[in-house]
Parts: structure tokens; C-alpha cells; sequence
């Protein structure tokens, strides 16, 4: 028998070390070439590693959330006969011991209880003397009691016996005795406001813990400001739903394949806008073409993949490409390519949006843009006489984020100006 030491893997340029989000292996499992054994996560994207031996696994280096440098030992597998391992059986016995070791000052869970009951003396005593809870009011023939069906259901989502209700004058339930029958039993315990649940203590790790760390360095390097301002988009809804109709096989356009055609065409006047700032070396790289970030929830939390040069698109292709990486995020298939090079992000919560929001920059980026909620409200629009009529427009708000070192106000809400006339004067979006 043979001890291989397998060593993290090169997983990308320039990356040094790679933290551990889920082992698909345990001590004492066997495995076999090429088989799939631990997920590693570095620059937002989840690598799958394989096993490059056949044997049996008796260590792992590290538990989820642990990070491991690259060239650091992963794990070691006892093989069969000579595997042409990484090194002897001397060497992987003392990493395993090293371990060991490392592992060793951690308490047991019978020393952390211990030390519970040594800060918290009286905790069973409070436990034990802790009265038990009250059974639940004996149903006492309500079936007899007059009232009308919705008076009967309501008290049985309640939970009240009808039985002990006051009736009316009449002898009949109604929506009002239940009304008086809760005020004056507040305390006890009718129409709670939810279920008590247990405390959950969740370790922050994989791709949460990245955006995390993302965005605690974005709000500390950069003094962000926002302008948000409102756009009319009904004309653009509606030539929206013509292209939609005659798309033939061609994706479904949504707002968002609209707003960055905008966003585009607008950029080249304003370069600031399309940037990133070095801040340790003190230079900022206006980019002349924009590759363009697309914030995209998923289970696992945010990824920005990437839309390259999306100056370059029409709507259809970018639509197209909206819809693959949107999917390649959420399926946690998008490649470490797809997630990183952005020159400039959009975000969006879709119907979920608000009124307004105040995004957080895609650092190094230096601004970031955020449409928000359509919502139908009254407007005062001409009436093609010299005068003005009242009719029902949509309008949605935009919102952009700006790096203030490097972009001033001025020039945030002249860009966002030229947006807007481009989204309330659709017909130009379609010319070159």
C-alpha cells in the first residue's frame, strides 16, 4: 500500500488559494480515478475537482469554509502498489499528524457544554422549573351556538370555542362578540403573530461569504453616491409588445435588452460612467467598449455574469445572451470568465423592485445602474390641442450608483438624462 498526497490543484491564473464548500468524500470512502471529490470556490466561481488516484481516503485537509493554498495538501489516499504518488508514506503521515494537530485545540462538544453549565449554573433549575404550556380551551358545543359560517371559520382560525363567546342580544354569534371576546383575552394567546422558531447558527461560506467580503470592501474603499430619476415607459412597453409579437423563433424580449441598448448608446459621451479605478496605483481605465455585468440571483446568493461587448448587440442577441448566462448562473454552471471582466453593472429585482434603490458598486467598477418597478399612476400629458389631459402612463425609476472619486454628480444625471430620452423616445433605440 501507498500513501498519495493530493495537493490543491493550479485552479486559475493568478489564484493562490481556493476556499473548500463541499467535500463529496469522508474518511474511510473509497474512490476511484476521475471521481468527483471536493467543490472549491475561488473569484465567485465553484470548481469541481476530481480524484486523479484510485484508493481509499484516510485524510481530508480542512472542513467547508476552510481556505487552502494552492500547492497545500487536499487530501491523502492510500492506493494499491505504487500510484507515482506526490510523496512517501513518511510525508503523508506527518501532514496527516500536522492536521491532527491543528484540529486538536478545538473543544470537544463535551468541554463547550461544560463550559455552558459553568457560566449558566441555574440553567436546568430555569429549564426544569419552566411551567408547561397550557392545553388548549375545551371545545364545549360550539355546534350549538348560532352564527354564520364566516363567523364559524373565523374562530376556528382563531381558535376560539364559539361556546365561550358572548353572543348578541339574539342569542347570534357575530364578526363583533369575536371582536369583544379578543380584546378582553389579549393575553391569552388567541391570533399570535407567528410560530416561535429555533435559533439557527449558519456558517458563512462559498459564494456567500465572497459577496460578502465584496461588498464590505466596496462600501468601505468607495464613498458612493446615488441620483435616481423617473422615466416614462409606455411608449417603450408598448413597442416592446409589437417586437415581442412578430419575434418569430427569437428569444422574448424583456425591459432589460431595451435599457442596455440605451445605456450603450449613451455611454460613449459620458466615459467616466464605463470605467474602473486602481485605487492602490491611482489610475483609472476608461474602457471604450462595455462589457457589461448582469447582477443574477440564484440559490447559492448574487453572481454578476458578464455580457460582452455588449455595445456590439442588438436586442435579440443580447437578449439571447441575457438568457444563457442568466442561466449558466443559476444552474452554477458559468465559468470563472463569465464572472469576471465587467466594465460597468446592471441590477434588478424585476417586479420585485422598489420605488427606488441605492445599489452597491461592483468594485473596481465605479458606477452601477439599477431600474426599478413599473407602476401605473395619473399624468398630465398634452392633449394635442395646447392643453393637457389626465391619463394612465407606466413609469419606472432608475437608479445609478456612483464611485465619487472618480465620477461627479453632474456628470451621473446627464448620463441618466440621455438614458431617459432614449427610453421616452423608443423609436431611437432602433437606429444606428
Amino acid at each position: 500500500m501507498a500513501k498519495f498526497i493530493f495537493k490543491m490543484p493550479d485552479v486559475g491564473e493568478g489564484v493562490a488559494e481556493a476556499e473548500v464548500v463541499e467535500w463529496h468524500v469522508k474518511v474511510g470512502d473509497r474512490v476511484e480515478e476521475d471521481q468527483h471529490i471536493v467543490d472549491v470556490m475561488t473569484d465567485k466561481a465553484t470548481i469541481d475537482i476530481e480524484s486523479p488516484v484510485s484508493g481509499v481516503v484516510t485524510t481530508l485537509a480542512g472542513e467547508v469554509g476552510d481556505t487552502i493554498a494552492i500547492g497545500g495538501m487536499l487530501l491523502v489516499i492510500e492506493t494499491e502498489g505504487d500510484s507515482g504518488g506526490e510523496a512517501t508514506e513518511e510525508e503523508a503521515e506527518a501532514a496527516a499528524e500536522q492536521i491532527e494537530d491543528d484540529m486538536s485545540d478545538a473543544p470537544t462538544s463535551e468541554e463547550v457544554a461544560e463550559r455552558i453549565d459553568a457560566e449558566n449554573p441555574d440553567a436546568d433549575d430555569a429549564i426544569t422549573a419552566a411551567p408547561a404550556s397550557e392545553p388548549a380551551p375545551e371545545h364545549r358545543g360550539d355546534a350549538k351556538v348560532l352564527a354564520s359560517p364566516a363567523v364559524r371559520q373565523r374562530a376556528r382560525d382563531l381558535g376560539i370555542d364559539l361556546a365561550q363567546v358572548k353572543p348578541a342580544a339574539d342569542g347570534r354569534v357575530r364578526h363583533a362578540d369575536l371582536d369583544a371576546f379578543l380584546a378582553y383575552n389579549a393575553g391569552s394567546g388567541f391570533g399570535a403573530a407567528g410560530k416561535t422558531r429555533s435559533d439557527e447558527t449558519i456558517k458563512v461560506i462559498g459564494l456567500r461569504k465572497r459577496i460578502a467580503q465584496n461588498m464590505a470592501a466596496a462600501k468601505r474603499h468607495i464613498p458612493h453616491f446615488t441620483y435616481v430619476e423617473e422615466c416614462d415607459v409606455t411608449d417603450l412597453e408598448e413597442l416592446r409588445g409589437q417586437l415581442n409579437a412578430a419575434r418569430g423563433d427569437r428569444p422574448k424580449l424583456t425591459l432589460l435588452p431595451l435599457l442596455i441598448t440605451a445605456i450603450c448608446k449613451v455611454i460613449p459621451q459620458y466615459p467616466m460612467i464605463n470605467a474602473r479605478y486602481d485605487d492602490e496605483a491611482n489610475v483609472v481605465t476608461r474602457y471604450g467598449t462595455v462589457h457589461l455585468g448582469m447582477a443574477a440571483q440564484t440559490d447559492s446568493g448574487l453572481m454578476v455574469p458578464v455580457i460582452r461587448d455588449a455595445q456590439s448587440r442588438n436586442l435579440w442577441q443580447l437578449a439571447r445572451e441575457i438568457g444563457r448566462l442568466a442561466e449558466a448562473a443559476r444552474s452554477g454552471k458559468a465559468s470563472s470568465e463569465e464572472l469576471s471582466g465587467s466594465t460597468l453593472t446592471v441590477t434588478s429585482l424585476g417586479p420585485l423592485g422598489g420605488v427606488a434603490t441605492t445599489p452597491v458598486i461592483n468594485r473596481p467598477e465605479v458606477a452601477i445602474i439599477g431600474p426599478n418597478r413599473i407602476v401605473e399612476r395619473p399624468m398630465f400629458v398634452p392633449d394635442g390641442m395646447g392643453g393637457e389631459r389626465i391619463a394612465k402612463r407606466k413609469l419606472m425609476n432608475i437608479s445609478i450608483s456612483c464611485d465619487h472619486r472618480v465620477v461627479d454628480g453632474h456628470d451621473a444625471a446627464s448620463f441618466i438624462q440621455g438614458v431617459k430620452r432614449l427610453i421616452e423616445t423608443p423609436a431611437l433605440l432602433l437606429v444606428d
